[in-house]
């Protein structure tokens, strides 16, 4: 009896981990030595451990070299992949020069200057009258500084010896360095253990910043010569989040890196507009983390500390002022932030009650806490009712932006045509994550898991789990958010690698395994580990085993036996090989794709027609012509996207920027282009003196117009009637046949003078002044200029300040044009609730044309007939247009939106549209589809004669072969049950 209830109370405990020796495959339990067995091990053992000094001597010297060495090799990884991060970005600057990219690089490199040369406080209080003429923009309270303020800063006390220019071009290829040395930290924050077998946070440390180093989702926007926002944002976000995730780290000390991540968020406030997804980040987390269970004194002090210090000095940024405790993007982590006291109130009060209760030896109630808590939250959201329903009508809470609507609306366009013609704002596709991404895409969600399994039980890793779901979603709706995926998708490999080749490390090398614990170790260092165990609020680091070790439990294996030890080297080898060609790979194709995204767009490599290779420089070759051969004074009217770029070269003023604060100025400007010639002559002569067009294929100006018509229409709705997406402005077929009203437009003449056969820009009204050497640019002088509205607008008694001797003076129109601008009609944002009005009939026909383009193709095509009745156009000039549109159709075939509709009439006999159709454009008649056969053949086919009549009325033979030599009569033929 006693041996069998011995035996049961050995059954019922866990038994130890497998003993090292592999000459022994049974577990060892700490009760052995109670059963009897304890004197013959402790004698076995004392010769062993006394004969072991030596080798244990040795084991630890080989132990201490190992790390010396594993320090030295990650020190030299770390140099490496900094320098990798930098070269890599620099293929633009060793190959271009140092040269300001894009369009946005180049005000903010005007605006550096300005601050270098000013001071902060004439850069506060800088009202430009060089942009956005007439009205000039106040760029002081318009900008997010830090950037400006980060590259004078290195140039007076870092980078003396540089250019400003040379430094703002340097700075992306710099602050990657930084992202790449941050998000390896983020990276061993979150997944930092101290559990058995793990020997691999250093591992972690430099595999993601080797995968951050060189991943195109942060090339796209940190290549030399991109002095762009988001070039030093990423870092500022990161050092954001590295500070955040420390401070929820257990011990001592942590409220200071609270305090240092609120110092952290207002460099990023005051770097980039994406601040908002920083301080949602946080306070998404902050509120999981309640949901999750692990609310405590050390989350509630890290979260009030940061919201506190971050706010206070996020709203000393002028540009952003009180929109932290105003705007609906904010205002959730503003509830999360008061929730937090409440809780903590809550926790206040509930012990002071329990204090009370135990003095006077009562019970304490049922369901006591939770009254409490609910009384609390009660009154709370009585009070924020009672304030919401205060503030609202006063417009005190500001709207959600059209972008960041435009992440969770079902479809893919925002209402807005302006922010929908930015192709960055569309959805990303699946090809571009493995464009941007790679390799990381599968990697990633393998470390993902890795850090989910510690999620639950520590308050670091959640932060990274929640950040790749977030950064997942958002980029999914907006391909310019790819972006944010890069950090995260970075760390979550970098884990799942550094785990790989920690444990790899470990098991090729024996000594390089953590030093087991010894019974000769101290009563002092056993308390020590004890403490630090419970310190650690990871599962996995307080059992002191790692989830490998569980497995193997389970599965009644010994991994210490040479059995498996052998497989465990060869597993180890293979993970070696694996790792270092699959970065082998990813290497190569991060370099082809750095090449790729390192075109600075303001300049680029082509070929000539003989195969040579040529740079073309067109475009700053037009500015320069500007800057030289124009007055200062001189007004140059382009689209907005080259605004910057004209102010920035040229020195000269725009109509329009960038910035596209002004959305009724943004559609004026678009009206003139895409308006007729000489209506859009009578009011840009009141506002510019050049008019400046892109043109040579591509991306030019006349591929982008359909753009621009929709933008004036939204505003002015006579320029498209009832058509809001404007499809009487555009191309007719692949070929770029232009529709009438796009043929009439100003934008076609400039774009096509002298170019296309009998286009020609009015010489009464232009005259082409410049064009560029491979064609990219021309320039007109716009003939006419009103001198008394320019002499107004300078005028400073006609600037509106807003008190006298203020530095903000914006400044009007001109008198002449204000029968133009009382036909506009303000664009209301669907998510702009404090304008009291709504455009819903506009927005409803918006998103039905975009639908449902065949409907709104028709309703385009009755606008051109009403637009050429009010143009009254000469009947000679239309006969010539007809006659060369009928010969154009007769030698295009193509499968276009025109032909199937016709079809389509002809196929349901729809007589009385297709007559419609014939009387607006009788060119359409002749129209042939890619097979050669057009409305006769159709109509044939469909023994309709009605048609048949119609057509030939029209000119239309039934005699002409199509593609295969048919004629239309052979119709009849083909079809035997005719």
């Amino acid at each position: 009896m006693p041996s069998s209830t011995s035996s049961k109370s050995r059954s019922n405990k866990r038994p130890a981990r497998f003993t090292s020796d592999s000459s022994v495959n049974v577990p060892v339990t700490s009760n052995t030595a109670k059963n009897g067995g304890g004197a013959d091990t402790r004698d076995a053992a004392k010769p062993s451990n006394a004969g072991a000094g030596s080798t244990s001597k040795d084991g630890s010297m080989f132990q201490f070299m190992y790390s010396a060495l594993r320090i030295v090799v990650i020190l030299m990884f770390f140099r490496y992949f900094i320098l990798r991060a930098f070269h890599i970005r620099m293929h633009a600057i060793n190959e271009y020069g140092y040269v300001i990219h894009e369009f946005d690089p180049w005000f903010n490199y005007r605006a550096t200057e300005y601050l270098h040369l000013n001071g902060w406080k004439a850069f506060a209080n800088w009202f430009d009258y060089k942009v956005w003429y007439p009205l000039g923009r106040p760029v002081g309270t318009t900008i997010y500084p830090g950037m400006q303020v980060t590259a004078v800063f290195l140039k007076e006390y870092v980078m003396t010896g540089y250019s400003l220019n040379d430094i703002c071009c340097l700075i992306p290829a710099i602050f990657g360095c930084v992202a790449t040395v941050l998000t390896g930290l983020l990276a061993y924050e979150c997944s930092y253990s101290t559990a058995k077998g793990y020997y691999s946070n250093a591992e972690v440390f430099v595999a993601s910043m080797a995968c951050m180093s060189i991943v195109p989702a942060h090339l796209m926007r940190s290549v030399g010569g991109g002095y762009d926002n988001e070039s030093i944002a990423v870092s500022a976000m990161l050092l954001t989040f590295y500070f955040w995730v420390r401070s929820l780290r257990p011990g001592r000390y942590n409220h200071y890196f609270a305090f240092a991540t609120g110092l952290a968020y207002f460099y990023m406030v005051a770097a980039w507009g994406g601040y908002v997804f920083v301080i949602n980040m946080i306070g998404m987390h902050a509120g999981l983390l309640v949901l999750m269970g692990r609310f405590d004194a050390q989350v509630y002090k890290a979260f009030t500390i940061f919201y506190i210090v971050g706010t206070t000095l996020a709203v000393q940024v002028p540009v952003v002022g009180w929109t932290p405790l105003k705007s609906l993007e904010q205002l959730s982590v503003l509830a999360v932030f008061g929730g937090y006291q409440l809780i903590q109130l809550s926790n206040f009060i509930i012990q002071k009650q329990r204090t009370e209760f135990n003095k006077q030896n009562k019970s304490i109630p049922k369901y006591f806490e939770w009254k409490i808590r609910i009384l609390v939250f009660s009154c709370a959201a009585v009070l924020a009712l009672m304030g919401s329903a205060i503030m609202l009508p006063k417009g005190y809470f500001g709207p959600i932006s059209s972008r960041v609507r435009g992440l969770f609306v079902k479809h893919t366009k925002t209402g807005n045509p302006l922010v929908d013609s930015v192709a960055e704002h569309q959805p990303a596709s699946k090809s571009a994550y493995f464009t941007y991404l790679s390799g990381l895409c599968g990697v990633a969600p393998l470390g993902f898991i890795v850090v989910f399994t510690r999620s639950f039980s520590d308050n670091r890793s959640s932060f990274l789990c929640l950040y790749g779901l977030v950064t997942y979603f958002f980029s999914s709706k907006m391909v310019r958010l790819i972006l944010l995926t890069g950090p995260v998708a970075s760390a979550l490999s970098g884990i799942f690698i550094g785990r790989i080749l920690g444990w790899a490390c470990s098991e090729v090398l024996p000594f390089a395994k953590p030093a087991q614990e010894t019974s000769s170790s101290s009563s002092a260092e056993k308390k020590k580990a004890k403490k630090q165990s419970k310190r650690n609020n990871s599962s996995e680091e307080s059992g002191g085993e790692s989830i490998t070790s569980r497995v193997f439990y389970v599965l009644k294996i010994n991994p210490e036996s040479n059995e498996y030890k052998g497989v465990k080297k060869i597993l180890a080898i293979l993970c070696f090989v694996f790792v270092t060609l699959s970065w082998n790979q990813f290497a190569a194709y991060c370099d082809s794709t750095s090449h790729a995204l390192s075109n600075p767009s303001i300049m680029f490599k082509g070929r000539a027609s003989n195969g040579q290779e040529v740079l073309v420089d067109d475009y700053r070759e037009a500015y320069n012509w500007l800057r030289r051969s124009t007055p200062e004074d001189s007004r140059i009217l382009a689209w907005w996207d080259y605004g910057y770029q004209i102010t920035g070269i040229s020195n000269r003023t725009t109509i329009a920027d960038g910035n596209t604060w002004n959305h009724e100025h943004i559609a004026l400007l678009g009206m003139i282009l895409t308006g007729p010639e000489k209506q859009s002559h009578r009011i840009m002569r009141h506002l510019a003196d050049y008019v400046l067009v892109w043109a040579g294929g591509g991306g030019d100006d006349l591929a982008k117009s359909p753009h621009l018509a929709r933008i004036a229409n939204s505003v002015y709705r006579n320029h498209c009637p009832n058509d809001p997406t404007c499809r009487a402005f555009g191309f007719r077929d692949r070929q770029g046949t232009p529709s009438p009203m796009m043929q009439k437009s100003l934008l076609y003449k400039l774009h096509s003078h002298n170019i296309r056969p009998g286009v020609e820009a009015d010489p009464n009204r232009f005259k082409e002044v410049f064009k560029s050497k491979y064609g990219k640019v021309r320039i007109f002088k716009i003939l006419g200029v009103s001198k008394e509205s320019k002499a107004w607008v300078a005028n400073p008694a006609n600037k509106l300040c807003d008190v006298q001797g203020s530095w903000y003076c914006p400044g009007q129109y001109p008198p002449a044009l204000e029968p133009v601008l009382k036909s506009k009609t303000d664009f209301a944002q669907l998510e702009d609730f404090n304008k009291g009005r709504t455009d819903d009939e506009y927005q409803k026909q918006y998103f039905e044309n975009l639908k449902n383009p065949k409907k709104a193709f028709e309703k385009a095509q009755v606008a051109e007939r009403e637009a050429e009745k009010a143009m009254k156009i000469d009947k000679d000039e239309v006969k010539d247009l007809l006659k060369a549109r009928i010969e154009e159709r007769k030698t295009q075939w193509v499968d276009d939106e025109e032909t199937t509709h016709m079809w389509n009439l002809i196929n349901t006999n729809d007589v009385t549209k297709v007559k419609e159709w014939l009387k607006r454009d009788p060119s359409a008649a002749h129209m042939r589809s890619a097979d050669g056969r057009g409305p006769m053949w159709w109509a044939y086919e469909e023994r309709n004669m009605e048609i048949v009549k119609e057509l030939m009325a029209h000119g239309v033979s039934f005699k002409d072969p199509d593609k295969y030599g048919k004629t239309p009569l052979d119709m009849l033929t083909d079809r035997p049950e005719l």
